[in-house]
């Protein structure tokens, strides 16, 4: 394992197109932060709303980069047929595969850490002194805010490698995680019947996992915020569960 984890790493660090997507990620962080705090009206007894979220809002788009990140991790080797040479080098599939998650987790925590720090200091700067009080990281709620998005964003990788894995392909696999996140979403504001709204926010990986953000009304959320990152998790076990599983049973 040891090995595999050392193979792993040199081919993430080797490569341009991972640190261009972190440092992308940081950057749809830290801009979408800045811009949905600069709209927000305070007065003396505070800003109103949920600020944390607020500042938070940037993951919407960086969530993506990471998703492309997690996908190319496995897809990009079947498409240069690298991944031969992987399964010849390590024959046993399931450690290279955990090795690629472990890899993968390992990057994306790191680089959704200084995200979503990032983001909240952005949201710090542009609030006035009595609105940046509400993104202290002394808080509870926004500290569970803070470190709930960036566990989601690792979650987010995790079900994208597990996607990639299955489908084999950098842009059938893009496609659909992209459309898992972003469309089922879409689909449920479309739907007149608020049973099946709430249902679908229940179940939606992106809709669920982002409730982790919220820090005000939680009684009025489809789900509560930690019940809400295990269906992401869920979902992410089970991408991972169905890549591993073909990864063993198919050819390279």
């Amino acid at each position: 394992m040891r090995l595999a984890l050392h193979a792993e790493w040199t081919k993430m660090r080797t490569v341009a197109g991972p640190l261009w997507l972190l440092l992308g990620t940081v950057a749809a962080m830290v801009a979408g932060s800045a811009g949905a705090t600069s709209v927000v009206s305070c007065a003396a007894g505070g800003c109103g709303g949920d600020t944390p979220k607020l500042a938070l809002m940037g993951v919407h788009l960086g969530q993506a980069l990471v998703a492309v990140l997690a996908v190319l991790t496995i897809s990009g080797e079947y498409g240069s047929g690298m991944i031969r040479t992987t399964l010849a080098a390590v024959p046993r599939r399931a450690t290279v595969f955990a090795a690629k998650a472990v890899t993968l987790t390992g990057v994306v925590a790191v680089g959704g850490t200084a995200a979503v720090l990032g983001a909240v200091l952005a949201g710090r700067l542009v609030l006035p002194d009595v609105g940046d009080r509400a993104l202290s990281l002394t808080g509870g709620p926004t500290l569970r805010a803070v470190f709930g998005t960036v566990l989601y964003l690792i979650l987010v990788g995790l079900l994208s490698l597990g996607v990639a894995t299955a489908v084999r392909d950098s842009a059938i696999g893009i496609g659909a995680v992209l459309g898992l996140l972003y469309i089922v979403p879409i689909v449920a504001q479309t739907i007149g019947d608020p049973d099946w709204q709430r249902l679908l926010a229940k179940i939606a990986p992106m809709s669920a996992g982002l409730a982790i953000q919220a820090t005000t009304d939680l009684g009025g959320l489809p789900i509560s915020p930690w019940a809400g990152l295990g269906v992401t998790a869920g979902w992410a076990a089970a991408a991972l569960l169905a890549g591993g599983l073909l990864l063993r049973r198919r050819d390279a």
